[in-house]
């Protein structure tokens, strides 16, 4: 008879109780409109979250100020009280007025969202501007070298978003790019596109299309591979294009939190191949000084042997005309 009962309690907790979870995680995934950070890991996507937001609390805390928000304990216990003493239905419309109230103060300014792929998490971020807060997160650590985490690989800023279609990304590139590449505005820049879960994107006519797109605000605009001044990030995860416009790309090694924090190798590898190079011209001159002595001296000693071969010869002439 006891196992009755406890049965009984499981199956309420579990109608009741057991579904608020997967609403959460459903309604809190990535969708049209939103702004944010794509943030890859590799295989640890809990571990990849909490660094990510002790990261950016972190530093927001630096440029914003520590986050404020109230604490509704008190005036929940004394509303709870109150609702004993009245009736059931006044009580569910209570409830759900504080579910509607409480939802839109405990909105905080990141909040981590189901992106739609693995290995990618997408953290939304609500009254700041998260394009320089990763470029300022990015710069602190290619200065100081301090290694922060270790699941997070790229922290990508998402300015915006459209629908994943070649059209729709036209549309909203052509007033989305303006501030960057509008005449009398002109940059140096490239593209970068990856697809994650979508197969209806081609990469190249993409990137031909917004290319095409760049030009028309201002014919100055010139593609570099190299070392651009800003790079169109665009990302698409199944029907969400997000996108950004940054700066610094190759210098923060593609937004690589992990290889940002290493040293670079580019000054090393200079002054090795200028030491290279010297030696290698020290070489060059000791060969060649070498050489021209060499021919100097054969040159004379060629020299030396013809006159008296030429002797010979005249010799040789004469005691036959003898």
């Amino acid at each position: 008879m006891s196992a009755v009962p406890n049965e009984s309690r499981k199956r309420s907790k579990k109608r009741y109780g057991g579904g608020q979870p997967n609403k959460r995680f459903k309604s809190s995934s990535l969708e049209v409109g939103m702004e944010g950070i794509l943030i890859t890991c590799n295989m640890n996507e809990r571990k990849c979250t909490a660094e990510a937001f002790n990261l950016l609390n972190e530093y927001a805390d630096q440029i914003y100020g520590p986050e404020k928000f109230q604490d509704n304990s008190e005036s929940s216990s004394k509303e709870e009280e109150e609702d004993e003493e009245e009736d059931v239905a006044e009580a569910l419309k209570k409830e759900v007025s504080q579910l509607q109230a409480s939802g839109t103060k405990q909105e905080r300014r990141f909040q981590a969202c189901d992106s739609g792929a693995n290995n990618v998490i997408f953290i939304r971020t609500r009254n700041l501007e998260s394009d320089k807060l990763v470029h300022h997160i990015l710069s602190d650590l290619h200065t100081t070298k301090k290694k922060k985490s270790r699941v997070i690989l790229r922290m990508l800023p998402v300015t915006g978003t459209c629908k994943a279609f070649q059209d729709d990304m036209v549309k909203y590139l052509t007033t989305y790019l303006e501030p960057w590449f509008k005449t009398p505005n002109c940059a140096t820049y490239q593209i970068t596109f990856k697809a994650r879960n979508s197969s209806h994107n081609k990469r190249d006519e993409i990137i031909k299309s917004i290319a095409a797109l760049v030009g028309k605000l201002n014919p100055k605009n010139k593609v570099d591979l190299t070392n651009p001044e800003l790079t169109i990030i665009v990302e698409v995860i199944k029907s969400v294009c997000c996108i950004s416009v940054v700066k610094d790309y190759t210098l923060f090694r593609k937004y690589n939190v992990q290889e940002v924090v290493k040293e670079d190798t580019p000054k090393s590898d200079v002054t090795t191949a200028k030491t290279e190079t010297n030696t290698a011209e020290e070489k060059e001159k000791c060969v060649t000084e070498e050489t021209k002595e060499e021919e100097k001296k054969g040159k004379d000693e060629n020299g030396d042997k013809s006159t008296p071969q030429d002797d010979k010869e005249v010799d040789k002439g004469e005691g036959d005309e003898k």
